[in-house]
């Protein structure tokens, strides 16, 4: 048995790694990440994990684990900002209020796919320019939705969650665990 991720994140093989899990391959899928009108975020992002791991080419004997990170005001979702000057717009539109984080995964193996996704409420602090033009500059902003990432200077941001910590990183570990023994993979096996 393989087990396959459909990620190139590397904050998703960190967590992985907290699981003692080391994945065969990595395969991150090509996909179609527009939002369809009217789409709610928690929706959305079931959605966009669950075509992920459809999109991930797997033989017999693997299992494929894809996961997708939005981030929500509302109704609107933030997904990763094309660039510095819409990451500052999500910043300016986040700062001094709550928002959901939503982090779905998909586990597939064969024709079965196990689904299940976790809402975390987090509240950013209200921001200056000074704070959101440095964090700008650090570049971290990249390839995160919303335009942060809660493990890197921008936790300075978050005094307040509700829910899971390593959800807002991008794969809710405990979760991600149920999946994957649910789908046949040994974790915590005997070495």
């Amino acid at each position: 048995m393989k087990l396959v991720l459909g990620s190139g994140s590397p904050r998703r093989l960190e967590l992985l790694a907290q699981l003692g899990v080391v994945p065969a391959d990595i395969r991150p899928p090509d996909i179609d990440e527009t939002p369809a009108p009217r789409e709610l975020p928690r929706d959305y992002c079931r959605r966009i994990a669950r075509q992920k791991a459809e999109a991930v080419s797997a033989g017999d004997g693997e299992i494929v684990l894809c996961a997708d990170t939005t981030v929500a005001l509302g109704r609107r979702i933030m997904g990763k900002p094309a660039d510095a000057g819409e990451a500052a717009q999500f910043l300016y539109a986040l700062s001094g209020r709550r928002h959901r984080v939503i982090t779905a995964v998909a586990v597939k193996t064969g024709d079965r796919v196990w689904e299940r996704d976790v809402v975390t409420d987090v509240r950013m602090k209200r921001l200056s320019d000074d704070e959101v033009n440095g964090y700008l500059a650090t570049g971290d902003w990249q390839g995160k939705a919303g335009g942060y990432g809660i493990q890197g200077p921008a936790g300075a941001f978050i005094p307040w969650i509700s829910g899971s910590f390593s959800a807002v990183m991008g794969l809710p570990v405990a979760e991600t665990a149920h999946l994957l023994r649910a789908a046949g993979w040994p974790l915590w096996r005997d070495a």
